[in-house]
């Protein structure tokens, strides 16, 4: 069985490759406001069966860039510099230079999209985005 996630009106459709069996819950001002867990995967992992109402939403800086549906506003995935290769969950650097930028990219999807995942199964994670990032 295949899991979909999807946005509330259906106009965005994102299916995993495989069930996540780990996430993250972050408490940055974006994160935190938008309410996702997310789940991460390499670039081309998923498969978009629609997105005719995707929007994108980036703060600032333009590294992050958040979409989301722009007919009913569900939070729907992301695609960021994949910091968790660089810097633990506590925002400190793995090795090297604390405030290196990674040049690999990561996508990641809102799980509170998918119906039928089985949460039994997915550790989730706690990451203090508000405090160090």
């Amino acid at each position: 069985m295949s899991l979909v996630a999807s946005c509330h009106c259906g106009a965005t459709r994102i299916e995993l490759p495989t069930a996540p069996l780990a996430a993250m819950e972050c408490n940055c001002s974006y994160c935190a406001r938008a309410g996702a867990i997310w789940a991460y995967f390499e670039p081309g992992e998923m498969k978009f069966l629609c997105e005719d109402a995707d929007r994108v939403y980036s703060a600032g800086d333009s590294l992050n860039r958040h979409h989301f549906c722009g007919r009913c506003g569900m939070q729907t995935w992301g695609d960021s510099p994949d910091w968790a290769s660089m810097y633990n969950l506590d925002g400190t650097p793995r090795s090297g230079e604390p405030a290196a930028v990674p040049t690999a990219r990561i996508h990641a999807v809102n799980l509170r999209l998918v119906e039928g995942l089985d949460w039994s199964k997915v550790t989730v994670e706690q990451a203090d985005g508000r405090n160090n990032w």
